[in-house]
């Protein structure tokens, strides 16, 4: 008697849950290019002059969890940054938008409780 055993890699990869300070604002699917566009279609405003040619702008600290690069990062990154402009979630993220210089966030409570909904 010979035993047949199929063993299967799992091809699916759980979608990240992307949150602000510890508040869940967007599930991460592959429809976005990357975390910026993903940020911005939840209307959540990054501050990111990243379009106009001042690459590191969008500059954003990571409380918890990992990115992946889509294009290598131009500017010099600490190991808690990341660029959402070029870069995707490869795990659940928590960002910290609250820098004083610039205001990296600018979103009304209203708008947070839209975004988990």
């Amino acid at each position: 008697m010979s035993l047949l055993i199929l063993t299967c890699n799992n091809p699916f990869k759980k979608a990240p849950i992307v949150s602000i300070n510890g508040q869940p604002v967007l599930l991460y699917t592959d429809n976005e290019a990357n975390l910026l566009e993903a940020l911005e279609l939840k209307q959540i405003e990054v501050f990111s002059e990243c379009r106009n040619g001042f690459c590191g702008s969008c500059k954003t600290k990571i409380n918890q969890g990992s990115v992946k690069y889509i294009n290598d990062p131009i500017v010099e990154l600490e190991a808690n940054e990341c660029l959402p402009c070029c870069c995707i979630p490869d795990s659940n993220l928590d960002l910290d938008l609250t820098v004083k210089k610039p205001a990296n966030l600018q979103m009304s409570k209203s708008t947070l409780e839209t975004c988990v909904d």
